[in-house]
């Protein structure tokens, strides 16, 4: 039981300028901790460890928060891959995290707060400043931030007819793609009830606080608005309602803005984005210039099923939203409120044609001009019955219906947003309906350590991240075939656009695994090198999130997700939709040490590359692999390489055996009597032989440091008494020939370095087992900004880990390690 004695506080200052005055400043201060917060550890139910966390009185009565480490996930959740972070020290991600303010807002206790205090609430993370609406100018004039009860003497959050697409009505901001995703919206009744609570006026208990909810990064998020809304000469300025006393979607296009960190950050972007956030669904793209030949099924389908769609085309590079002869705007984001198969009678044939409605955001006369457009002849061939059942208008409100054939031979994208698995009810789901399973996972590009760029980077695309899927059970419909949908959506690019972040290029390989090559260690290199993807994302873009949908038969999956180029930092999302229900996981393997026969996990659980004649890579299970002494161990399948497993035999050269001889006379020289050398004395003995081999060999090396003796005295001195004898020595001396062999290995060129992405190749190599956090650590240790690991280091790194993993083994209780406080210092502190 860890126990924290008092709570804390952390004051932060804010100047901020309106643009028309001097600089005011903002005190915010915020406390945490209280009466008997505290932690527990426990065992978890996946095999992972549960925590316990008390949070005390000061956090509002959060009460005792739940979360587990090392587990497996549930169906439909996920895990995360992302760096963790290190326990007990500080961390900056908090304080760098754009959303922590706005997601940790409580909406009882503002309400109970302003209610109680008689204050109408003024939002402290989004304030009604210039700063909300612009963060790359300035205030273009003067708006006036506003209350409803301000601009309408009967304010209405929703009116008596209830909300509709109509009420989405575009202002002065280039936000046309989100006002097309939320006129979808209204079309689905149980989806805007989720997003929008109905259950908020300006009446009762009214206190300027409203509430959303949005699918943001996984989660479902609640966001807080004030009701303060710019207004110029008393007319709001951006989405509006036609009716001029309605304001729901004026407060909704608020909450997303506050969301992304301004309105101005809505400027631009993809209908898809949007639908993702109002759904939690996956969305497809689709190019109408080469349509599907089932694509007029799938609309139909996805309009069934409650889907979101969005058509637009190409925008005019040398014209904004240039309008056509046609009636329609190129570079517009138009909604698709309904596809149907409607009843036609004319003198030459009848029958049942496709038809599409569609609807221009901007509300006005800007509509289609051609057949079926308002008032066209064509709408006489049309009984009246069925005028009424597909809800037929011809108002100037930017609606209009077109056929299948002309919507198709005139818009060039079509987006459809794929619902959930939470969105369907248990009566939509006995009613017949049908959802999507799913399954998500986190993860991070990190720089140095995991960022490999695109297949054309062979030598570090096979350190990206990898997933494995195991697709069970085909389609209902389909010969043997499971359908997949695989998003890779990248995190807070939106909102870090003030910070000069652009989206990256992004996308994602899959390759098929055979039945005997299934594993939960990353594949190597030499998977990629002689195995082709059996799919792959439409391409490598610039978007928050790529989307493809794959039909492949039953087996084990491996989805390896990038950016175009190496080195570039970014979080992500994968997500997995599946008609079945489906397995998947991080490729990972436990940290530990191929040294002995002690080892928790069982000799079948490995598995050997080996490469035929042919350059066939096959995958064995020999019966002379050591086990592994794995901290923790609960994971199985880990990857040997031929040489790394034989290692252990090779015999020393001859110059090796000149270099050990003269060691032992240099040892015996410097020791003295008592036999024994201290780290100044092994800095000697060491620099000695290995500069001078380094000449001979052709291999930059300047000698070892202080630092790096140290640490090697530390690895075999079990007493503490800070000096090696000439056993220990010898001990020391094998596993500096057997690194030195690996890294020469590897520094093909004999520059003296590594890069740093072939750090785990190495060091499995040398007999260690990394885990993707293990691996992470040491990476950012011991590598240079140039993604280089120098040799020391390399030795360095390969000291302290195996001190570290013999230390934990000593300890090692199951898949924990108990230590005192004087021992965790001195094994932590002494290696």
């Amino acid at each position: 039981m860890f126990g924290f004695k008092s709570g804390g506080s952390r004051t932060v200052t804010t100047s901020y300028s309106s643009g028309g005055g001097p600089v005011q400043t903002t005190t915010k201060t915020f406390r945490y901790g209280g009466d008997g917060p505290g932690m527990d550890v426990g065992s978890g139910e996946n095999g992972g460890t549960d925590i316990n966390v008390g949070f005390g009185n000061k956090f509002g009565g959060m009460g005792n928060y739940k979360f587990n480490i090392g587990g497996g996930s549930a169906r439909g959740g996920g895990r995360s891959t992302q760096r963790p972070n290190v326990c007990g020290r500080a961390s900056r991600k908090e304080k760098k995290n754009p959303f922590s303010g706005v997601l940790n807002q409580n909406y009882d206790q503002i309400k109970a707060k302003c209610l109680d205090e008689g204050i109408l609430f003024e939002d402290p993370e989004f304030e009604a400043t210039d700063m909300s609406i612009f963060f790359s100018k300035r205030s273009p004039r003067p708006f006036e931030w506003k209350r409803p009860t301000e601009i309408s003497d009967n304010p209405q959050f929703i009116d008596q007819h209830g909300a509709s697409r109509f009420d989405v009505q575009q202002g002065e901001l280039g936000d046309c793609w989100l006002l097309a995703a939320t006129a979808s919206l209204t079309c689905n009744k149980t989806l805007f009830a989720r997003v929008v609570p109905a259950d908020q006026n300006f009446t009762d208990d009214y206190c300027g606080l409203f509430r959303f909810h949005f699918w943001h990064q996984g989660d479902w998020v609640e966001v807080l608005v004030d009701d303060r809304l710019p207004t110029y000469y008393n007319k709001l300025v951006f989405m509006h309602s036609a009716e001029n006393n309605e304001f729901w979607s004026a407060l909704f296009e608020k909450a997303y803005a506050k969301l992304q960190g301004s309105y101005e950050s809505l400027k631009g972007g993809s209908t898809c984005e949007a639908m993702e956030d109002f759904t939690g669904g996956v969305t497809e793209m689709f190019d109408l210039r080469k349509p599907d030949d089932n694509l007029l099924s799938i609309m139909l389908k996805a309009s069934t099923r409650g889907s979101l769609m969005g058509c637009s085309i190409d925008a005019d590079p040398n014209q904004l939203e240039a309008v056509l002869e046609n009636g329609l705007v190129m570079g517009h984001a138009y909604s698709v409120t309904s596809v149907q198969l409607v009843d036609i009678r004319t003198p030459r044939t009848s029958g049942r044609f496709p038809m599409v409605r569609v609807r221009n955001p901007w509300g006005n006369e800007a509509e289609w001009k051609g057949a079926w457009s308002d008032q066209s002849e064509e709408w006489r061939f049309i009984p009246e019955e069925e005028k009424k059942n597909i809800g037929l208008t011809f108002d100037d409100d930017g609606e209009f219906w077109m056929s299948f054939s002309d919507w198709k031979a005139n818009f060039q994208k079509l987006e459809i947003c794929n619902l959930g698995p939470d969105s369907l009810d248990e009566d939509e789901i006995q009613a017949g309906g049908k959802r999507w399973e799913a399954t998500t996972e986190s993860g991070e590009w990190i720089p140095r350590v995991n960022a490999g760029g695109c297949r054309n980077y062979l030598d570090t695309f096979w350190t990206n991240p990898q997933y494995k899927v195991t697709l069970v059970d085909p389609d209902e419909d389909e010969d043997d075939l499971c359908t997949m949908l695989v998003g890779i959506l990248q995190k807070d690019r939106r909102k870090k656009r003030k910070e000069g972040l652009d989206l990256l290029t992004i996308g994602y390989v899959i390759y098929k695994l055979k039945e005997n090559m299934e594993s939960d260690g990353p594949l190597d290199i030499k998977f990629f090198k002689y195995n082709a993807s059996t799919a792959k994302s439409p391409s490598f873009v610039n978007m928050r999130e790529i989307c493809g949908r794959h039909k492949l038969p039953p087996g084990t999956y491996v989805i390896v997700p990038s950016t175009f180029e190496p080195h570039q930092k970014g979080e992500y999302l994968v997500r997995i939709f599946s008609e079945k229900a489906s397995e998947s996981g991080e490729m990972d393997q436990p940290t530990g040490m191929v040294d002995d026969q002690s080892g928790l996990a069982s000799l079948e659980r490995f598995h050997v590359y080996t490469t035929t004649k042919e350059g066939e890579v096959i995958m064995s299970t020999p019966e002379d692999v050591p086990a592994v002494a794995s901290a923790p161990s609960t994971q199985s399948a880990i990857q040997i390489p031929v040489k790394a497993a034989a290692r252990e035999e090779i015999e020393p050269t001859d110059e090796e055996q000149e270099q050990e001889a003269a060691l032992k006379g240099s040892f015996r020289r410097v020791a003295g009597e008592d036999l024994e050398v201290d780290a100044y004395e092994l800095q000697g003995i060491l620099n000695a032989v290995f500069t001078k081999a380094s000449v001979v060999e052709n291999f930059k090396f300047s000698g070892f440091s202080v630092e790096c003796c140290r640490s090697m005295v530390a690895m075999h001195d079990g007493d503490m008494s800070g000096k090696l004898g000439f056993d220990e020595f010898k001990d020391l001396w094998n596993d500096l020939r057997k690194w030195k062999g690996v890294f020469k290995e590897r520094d093909a060129d004999s520059s003296g370095c590594l890069s740093s992405y072939e750090l785990r190749q190495a060091l499995h190599m040398s007999g260690f087992r990394l885990s993707n956090r293990s691996l992470s650590a040491l990476v950012l240790r011991y590598s240079n900004k140039e993604s280089q690991i120098e040799f020391g280091d390399f030795i360095l790194a390969a000291i302290r880990l195996k001190t570290m993993l013999s230390s934990f083994k000593s300890r090692q209780h199951g898949d924990m390690a108990g230590f005192e406080v004087d021992d965790f210092i001195q094994t932590t502190m002494y290696s």
